[in-house]
């Protein structure tokens, strides 16, 4: 009797789900070893790989991989003036990526995950499973019991109401991770050995009015829906404070995600986060934020966007006004911080003209080529 052959890779689906639609996004400052552990899952994708810290230093990408790779001369030749927003030295560079993007997805991951394996010992698609989550609605109104109703297995309970069975759109899909924890540096400094082995089979949505804490490195959103709020901040080089770019970004995001009626989803999948972070490091760079997360968050909790704002980037430069006014009391960073949130948008747009402006500018194109004829 012949052998069984296992073949790599063997159970991703044939056709990839959204191949065409998808860039994972890594930012970087060391070779991409860790890719070849994912191959059989990002090995049909685009990669936008963001180089932090040194230009000239070579960054080694598996072969193999379709991929672009930009470092921070690719930046400021990109950007101009406007690339004083992309922090520098810090991994909220990776939102560059998100910017330079041209497709409707993104799942952005960090260089030190790997993959988790389920309780059975099967390899998690980590990136399979954030795809189900975006295209499947969420349910911020209204909490189902069972989580996620849209998952085999699953449905709304008695009581919920019909009227929202429907769902809202999906902006933002947050992934889990196995292992080291994503913990602030006090917590890694009195708990140095703790490991995270729960594995929650679980999805549900954030209900509409809650914060959450949103971890950068498993994380996938709609770029069409959310892309302009995906802003990690002004962090690392010559900034004040760090660690907190994502969770700045996530609660940016969560409140124009309930002003428009969007839906964040937390939960699987799980990666597996091997390398913890030095907690002395940590807490230099979150020691200013361990004090001002306290005012921060009753801003978000209590800031309110106009109705008027209908669109991602009115919410946004709306927020960038509140931070101004409300944080920058606080300290001057917040007013830098303000100003560089517009920037985000100024060069967002730039890079991404609206379908009515591109038309427009087409359109205004065409009528000088005539005049010239």
């Amino acid at each position: 009797m012949a052998g069984t052959v296992t073949v790599p890779g063997a159970n991703v689906p044939s056709t990839p789900l959204l191949k065409d639609e998808l860039d994972i996004v890594i930012p970087t400052i060391r070779n991409l070893d860790f890719l070849e552990m994912w191959r059989p899952f990002f090995q049909p994708y685009h990669l936008i790989i963001v180089q932090d810290g040194d230009p000239t230093k070579t960054i080694k990408v598996p072969e193999g991989f379709d991929y672009e790779l930009y470092n921070r001369n690719d930046i400021n030749r990109i950007l101009g003036p406007k690339a004083s927003c992309i922090s520098f030295k810090d991994s909220a560079c990776r939102c560059f990526g998100y910017m330079v993007s041209k497709k409707k997805y993104i799942y952005t991951i960090d260089d030190d995950c790997f993959v988790a394996k389920d309780p059975s010992g099967k390899d998690i698609n980590a990136l399979e499973q954030h795809i189900k989550n975006l295209l499947s609605p969420s349910t911020p109104f209204f909490f189902n019991t069972l989580y996620d109703p849209y998952r085999d297995g699953a449905d709304f309970v008695r009581g919920y109401p019909f009227s929202l069975r429907e769902g809202a759109h999906t902006a933002v899909s947050h992934g889990l991770w196995l292992n080291i924890p994503d913990y602030d540096a006090p917590t890694q400094l009195v708990k140095p050995k703790e490991r995270n082995e729960r594995y929650v089979d679980a999805v549900m949505t954030i209900p509409k009015g809650t914060l959450f804490p949103m971890c950068g490195m498993n994380l996938a959103f709609d770029r069409d829906l959310i892309g302009p709020a995906m802003y990690f901040g002004l962090m690392g080089d010559g900034q004040p404070i760090g660690r907190y770019d994502d969770m700045w970004a996530g609660w940016c995001v969560k409140v124009i995600c309930d002003h428009l009626s969007l839906g964040v989803k937390t939960g699987l999948p799980y990666i597996w986060h091997s390398k913890a972070s030095n907690p002395f490091v940590n807490l230099k760079k979150e020691y200013k934020g361990i004090f001002w997360q306290e005012d921060i968050i009753p801003f978000f909790q209590n800031v309110t966007i106009p109705k008027e704002c209908d669109t991602v980037q009115k919410c946004y430069i709306y927020l960038s006004g509140q931070v101004k006014e409300k944080l920058g009391k606080i300290d001057p960073y917040f007013v830098k911080l303000a100003d560089a949130m517009v920037t985000w948008i100024e060069a967002w747009d730039e890079l991404n003209p609206t379908a009515a402006a591109a038309n427009g500018k087409a359109k205004e194109e065409r009528l000088i080529q005539q005049q010239l004829l």
